[in-house]
């Protein structure tokens, strides 16, 4: 073969393969979305938002900023929002990050569930700036699927936030927080001998009462528990204020005063409808002749007539354990809260306006019940209780044993 020939067929063959190459190589991969990897949602458009709004299972949160930075319940009567419950759920939104594209085939998005489970941010018109739907949990792995507004995609998020949709537990639950070591005086009732009145001149000095009982001093110990209990109130639910149980609570207070260093005066007044026990009513007669048994007339005539018989013949009629009457007992009702502050911008005075506010039972059951209990024995003095054993001991002794106790020596007259 002669070279020239040869050098043709090379090139002819070279070009072939580029050809061959062309034709036959993969397309180029489509482009990445931008989303992945980035944060669920992105600061900026945080600080441009004015209210968040959270619907899931036909319930609706809405919050918003308002003028100073803090943020109110607007679905649940305007109370201040649980700061730390609500910064941590914005956290959770930031730190989740997309992971991948699940898909933007409708017919597989279907399969996500994306329902009514959103995330919105508003701003002060009401404008959405931002809206997010969840979907249901990925079998394994962790994650939740998202779908941004109405875009045919379909993501996977590292979320693990839990959307709670109860206005209520939106709302900052504490109404009052008074540190234990800032109180100077605490006044605390008893229906029976009046209330204790505690106080101290200097936070480290210990308690002292007013009118302690003779060889007795206050427990230090009580008395930190009481504060603990009315200095920090947190309420579990609201109602109405013209509900009848509270109107009935009002009527039922135990009313605590503290007074600060400061001379700020705290009220805390507490109460419930207290448990009942009513009359049954008596049961009617299974004839269905009327209640009690009693039945008509002419059966009752018939009766008489028996027990005249009866009489006549000596027997004595049994007690009818039937008969006795028989008592229901009504639960006693919740208990509320009330307290007012001597500080006119406290923003507790002004949710006590706009709800009556239950408080938790064991807080309530959980205070001294009698004065005593606010007590005990001054060093070297003899409890109460001793004094009484050793006076019933004594006037139970003989006159033999009485002889038999040593007496003190009698001392020598000097001549």
């Amino acid at each position: 073969m002669k070279l020239k020939t040869l050098i043709v067929t090379v090139l002819v063959l070279a070009v072939l393969a580029v050809v061959a190459y062309v034709a036959r190589r993969p397309a180029p991969p489509a482009s990445a979305d931008a989303r992945l990897g980035q944060p669920l949602v992105d600061t900026a458009t945080l600080d441009k938002a004015a209210k968040l709004r959270l619907t899931d299972a036909g319930k609706t949160v809405l919050l918003a900023r308002q003028s100073d930075g803090t943020w109110r319940v607007s679905s649940y009567y305007d109370m201040p929002a649980d700061f730390p419950k609500l910064t941590g759920f914005v956290g959770n939104l930031t730190e989740a990050k997309l992971q991948r594209l699940v898909t933007t085939n409708p017919d597989r998005i279907v399969r996500l569930e994306f329902k009514d489970t959103k995330i919105e941010l508003l701003d002060p018109a009401d404008k959405t700036l931002w809206t997010v739907t969840l979907g249901k949990n990925p079998e394994t792995g962790g994650g939740r699927f998202v779908q941004f507004g109405d875009e045919k995609k379909a993501y996977l998020a590292n979320l693990s936030a839990w959307l709670d949709s109860e206005s209520k537990n939106w709302a900052q639950a504490e109404l009052l927080n008074v540190k234990p070591e800032d109180v100077a005086k605490v006044e605390i009732p008893f229906a029976e001998g009046g209330p204790v009145v505690v106080s101290r001149a200097k936070k480290e000095d210990a308690w002292a009462a007013e009118k302690a009982p003779d060889g007795q001093k206050v427990k230090a110990d009580k008395v930190s528990s009481v504060l603990s209990s009315i200095g920090t109130v947190r309420f579990s639910d609201t109602s109405e204020l013209n509900d009848p149980n509270v109107a009935t609570a009002k009527a039922n207070l135990r009313t605590f005063k503290l007074t600060t260093f400061d001379n700020k005066t705290i009220t805390v007044a507490m109460g419930r409808k207290p448990e009942e026990k009513k009359l049954k009513p008596p049961a009617a007669n299974t004839d269905g002749k009327g209640p009690g048994g009693l039945g008509s007339f002419k059966d009752l005539g018939k009766k008489d007539e028996a027990k005249k018989d009866d009489t006549k013949a000596g027997e004595e009629k049994k007690d009818d354990k039937s008969l006795a009457p028989e008592f229901e007992t009504i639960p006693a009702g919740p208990v509320y809260a009330f307290i007012t502050h001597s500080d006119a911008s406290a923003p507790v005075n002004a949710m006590m306006q706009k709800r009556a506010f239950q408080i938790s039972e064991y807080t309530f059951t959980g205070l001294p019940q009698k004065a005593d209990e606010m007590f005990e024995p001054a060093s070297g003095a003899a409890a109460p209780d001793e004094k009484k054993d050793e006076a019933k001991a004594n006037a139970t002794k003989t006159p033999e044993q009485k002889q038999e106790e040593p007496t003190a020596p009698k001392k020598k007259k000097g001549k």
